[in-house]
């Protein structure tokens, strides 16, 4: 029985390990590949491993762009949406679950279904709509498409999360002379600390990597976002790869950072959510 433990487990360890390489090896290529000169990335054999290595590719970046001004035209507009994208999801997912009205499986449905179109559907219409309002090559009219992007699905993460806490909570806030609003920010809404940190972080993801209304609405460098950007460095006939995988590394750091500072609210979030019987 000892024996068939030990192979059990160190099969799973094989298994595991091997996923694990799987999931880590293209962001390892990435990096080597951002830390090798234009001849070393093209050089046969193929190195795992840079002979030299140089950080001429990201010197280039910032030379022949401007890098650092679409880093913070990303991080404007995915904050800017996701902060308002979270406001209007919580409160439409508190009324959701905390109130029974007619058509609200519909609104639910609804909801679901604008996930099902696909995004080209309505390119042309969404341009049509920016140019008479006069934002299009703004920062805008990428925050106010990816608001209303997200606010549907959001709103049904949203809705679960308050599904979970107990209306015992809110009468009990209520009897102490909260009103409803009162008692939802001074009581639920630290409670949701978890859920709204999750629903920040998936809006906020989805607007950094967003590419194809970008590309459509934006055409001025100074508005450019990292996407629209990397974009760029897609020639007609050739690929900028060391280019591509500098400025692939420095756009995930942003997000890398924003999963490590919200894990410790996340945590504080469950913690503060624990109800004593």
């Amino acid at each position: 029985m000892e024996k068939d433990n030990v192979w059990w487990k160190t099969g799973k360890v094989v298994v595991l390990s091997g996923f694990l390489a799987f999931a880590i090896f293209p962001l390892y290529w990435i990096v080597i590949t951002s830390l090798k000169g234009q001849q070393e990335i093209f050089a046969l054999p193929i190195a795992y491993w840079p002979k030299e290595v140089t950080l001429q590719n990201y010197i280039e970046i910032f030379r022949i762009s401007h890098f650092q001004v679409y880093i913070w035209n990303s991080f404007l507009v995915s904050l800017v949406a996701s902060a308002v994208v979270v406001i209007i999801a919580m409160l439409g997912g508190y009324v959701l679950a905390r109130f029974s009205f007619r058509g609200k499986r519909q609104v639910m449905l609804g909801f679901l279904i604008t996930q099902m179109i696909p995004m080209f559907i309505g390119m042309a219409p969404l341009y049509v709509m920016m140019s008479r309002m006069h934002i299009l090559n703004s920062l805008a009219s990428l925050m106010l498409v990816y608001t209303v992007m997200l606010i549907p699905f959001c709103t049904i993460i949203m809705s679960g999360f308050f599904q979970r806490i107990p209306n015992a909570l809110e009468e009990a806030a209520m009897m102490d002379g909260c009103s409803r609003f009162s008692a939802l920010f001074r009581v639920i809404v630290p409670i949701m600390l978890p859920g709204i940190a999750a629903t920040f972080i998936f809006a906020f993801v989805q607007c950094w990597n967003e590419l194809i209304m970008a590309v459509l609405f934006i055409d001025e460098e100074s508005v450019k976002t990292i996407p629209v950007a990397m974009n760029a460095f897609i020639k007609k006939y050739d690929i900028e790869w060391g280019a591509m995988s500098a400025a692939t590394v420095l756009s995930v750091i942003p997000t890398m950072l924003l999963f490590a500072f919200c894990q410790k609210y996340l945590v504080e979030g469950l913690t503060q959510g624990a109800v004593k019987g």
